[in-house]
């Protein structure tokens, strides 16, 4: 058994499937990959997601180390996230997927 972050798993790929698993949980450390973003923008870039699901998806990510969530003492509140070196450290993962999601596409020289 290993143990990590208060879990158990039996092998290393169940904690990436953990960490990362989640209709929208990949999607954002890809874009908080090009910088430091706030709910609103993160809100925008994936659309069909709920407010619970991002907020709760963030959290996870958080909790897991991926990201840094600052809140800034402003009215109204300001929350940015910003990828840790955990996080970028996933990139290749999501880079890897997204070639495997292009060709699966037949698209070729097409923007993300």
């Amino acid at each position: 058994m290993i143990e990590w972050n208060g879990r158990k798993y039996r092998c290393p790929v169940e904690v990436s499937m953990d960490v990362l698993s989640g209709k929208w949980k990949c999607l954002m450390p890809w874009h908080l990959h090009d910088g430091t973003k706030r709910y609103k923008e993160l809100e925008r870039i994936v659309p069909g997601v709920s407010q619970k699901m991002l907020t709760q998806q963030l959290k996870e990510l958080e909790r897991d180390g991926l990201l840094f969530r600052t809140v800034y003492p402003e009215v109204p509140p300001r929350v940015e996230y910003t990828l840790t070196d955990l996080g970028n450290s996933a990139y290749p993962i999501l880079e890897m997927m997204h070639m495997w999601g292009v060709n699966q596409l037949g698209l070729v020289d097409r923007p993300a």
